[in-house]
């Protein structure tokens, strides 16, 4: 098998590049792979310097999806980094597209940084319950100082490339167009003399700063009390403060299987992996997108959808005609709205009713082939009522691609339920979403049960670390969470 890490040689400059589309996860292929081109860079007598850069639209992404939730196969990451930290010639990593989680620890283990312009860079593990385990947590603030190393780690956000510098995480922003340009060209003034190099582990601890310490346990206290991996985060920042790296590697790793145990890890999970592709139809396989959409009567929804329109290769118009391939058709005055509107459109195309969740409760009385619910401009909800399921995916693809998110269902609402369900019996709205999920399961209306838990996360407030109403019930009963 080939591995999806290589090392060439160009001149005195070793290069170690990473191709592992599409986003160059950390699968153990890679970290095994990094870890032999590493060795073999360290052996190549010719080569003074050694640049790791990533082929395709990014660096490293983060770490890979289809390992979540099974055991650690070796060489786990903090051991790769260790090496990449160790090596004998320093190692310039060229950062692009994104540099996220693992990816991003991978390269504070490198000894020099170079970014191009539009890249994003970030650990955001604690949004699905965790912390960086891979050393983030220890080597981030050594550059940074620990009051950046908390607001970047405790949110999860990205930084660009200007702030990265800026910050210190990176050490320059490469005007080259091309990563390995941009590799060979920062290794060439390494090896002039332009600039140093650095062993992230052996700089100084960052300042104590217990006053940023506590602003910021304050702070969580104050917006997410109920949450356990950001607080972890903070302990892990603090320790970064006192003693050797190792020290501070060997109680991050403790805290990092602490979040894995916790139930929010699962759900955050859970949650992340609902939101991956709700708007697929099973079974359908692939269906173009429709392209030319009409837009008819007045919805703050059509002015997003029209703002995304030229990017996304659609054309929107105001009124249909012969091309038209689907009409969407806002609430009018009148009480047959839909009836109204439909009879301009042609038979061949597709009436999709355009319904707040509390008008969806009664689809039946609705002369549409889809009806598309929405509340307050969030996620929305793309139910097929009385056409194809591959008529139904060619919509909900067009919707996509005009940066909707969604989930498909059929025959009936399940936003408009879990909405009646949580007005019903507001005190206990939880509970209520929680008891109607696994109607709604049983009803069939879902095609995943997960899209369910999505919808309540997204579209009613249902907190994300619990995974979904779905997910609670089942486990409440013993049952099994089917995504």
């Amino acid at each position: 098998m080939t591995s999806p890490v290589s090392y060439q040689r160009h001149g005195n400059i070793g290069v170690i590049t990473i191709d592992n589309p599409p986003v160059n996860a950390l699968g153990q292929a890679v970290r095994q792979g990094l870890m032999d081109a590493v060795a073999l860079g360290n052996e190549d007598s010719e080569a003074q310097v050694l640049v790791l850069n990533a082929r395709g639209r990014t660096f490293i992404a983060g770490a890979d999806i289809r390992e979540f939730g099974k055991p650690p196969q070796t060489p786990i990451l903090p051991e790769v980094i260790t090496k990449l930290e160790a090596s004998t010639k320093p190692i310039v990593a060229v950062l692009h597209g994104n540099a996220l989680g693992g990816g991003l620890e991978v390269a504070l283990g490198c000894q020099l940084r170079v970014v191009l312009p539009g890249t994003k860079v970030g650990l955001p593990e604690v949004k699905l319950g965790l912390l960086p385990g891979a050393g983030g947590t220890q080597r981030l603030p050594r550059l940074t100082g620990v009051e950046a190393a908390l607001d970047l780690i405790t949110s999860g956000r990205f930084a660009d490339a200007d702030e990265a510098l800026a910050l210190g995480i990176v050490d320059a922003v490469s005007d080259a167009d091309d990563p390995l340009e941009a590799g060979l060209a920062a290794a060439r003034d390494v090896l002039a003399g332009k600039c140093t190099p650095r062993v992230t582990a052996e700089l100084p601890p960052p300042a104590a700063d217990p006053a940023a310490i506590e602003r910021y346990r304050t702070k969580l206290q104050s917006e997410v009390p109920e949450l356990y991996s950001p607080f972890r985060c903070v302990d892990a920042i603090a320790l970064s403060t006192d003693g050797s790296l190792a020290d501070g590697v060997r109680r991050e790793r403790e805290l990092f299987f602490a979040c894995m145990d916790s139930p929010q890890r699962a759900g955050l999970i859970h949650a992340f992996f609902a939101a991956r592709t709700p708007h697929k139809v099973p079974e359908v396989g692939e269906a173009a997108a429709l392209t030319r959409l009409a837009l008819l009567g007045t919805h703050p929804l059509f002015e997003r959808l029209r703002s995304k329109a030229e990017r996304a290769g659609i054309e929107l118009t105001s009124a249909p005609d012969a091309d038209t391939q689907a009409c969407l058709i806002a609430p009018g005055a009148a009480s047959d709205y839909t009836k109204s509107y439909a009879k301009s459109c042609a038979e061949t195309c597709l009436k999709v009713a355009l319904l707040s969740p509390e008008q969806a409760q009664e689809l039946d009385a609705t002369d549409a082939d889809l009806a598309l619910v929405s509340a307050d401009g969030g996620m929305a909800e793309l139910v097929v009522l009385r056409t194809s399921a591959e008529q139904q995916q060619a919509v909900a693809n067009a919707l996509k691609a005009l940066r909707l998110p969604m989930v498909v269902s059929r025959q009936g609402s399940l936003l408009a339920t879990l909405t009646q369900a949580a007005g019903d019996d507001v005190a206990n709205s939880r509970a209520a979403m929680e008891a109607a999920s696994l109607m709604l399961a049983e009803r069939g209306w879902a095609y995943r049960t997960s899209d369910i838990d999505l919808l309540a996360i997204e579209a009613l407030g249902y907190p994300r670390h619990l995974g979904g109403p779905h997910r609670q019930a089942s486990q409440a009963t013993g049952g099994e969470c089917l995504s």
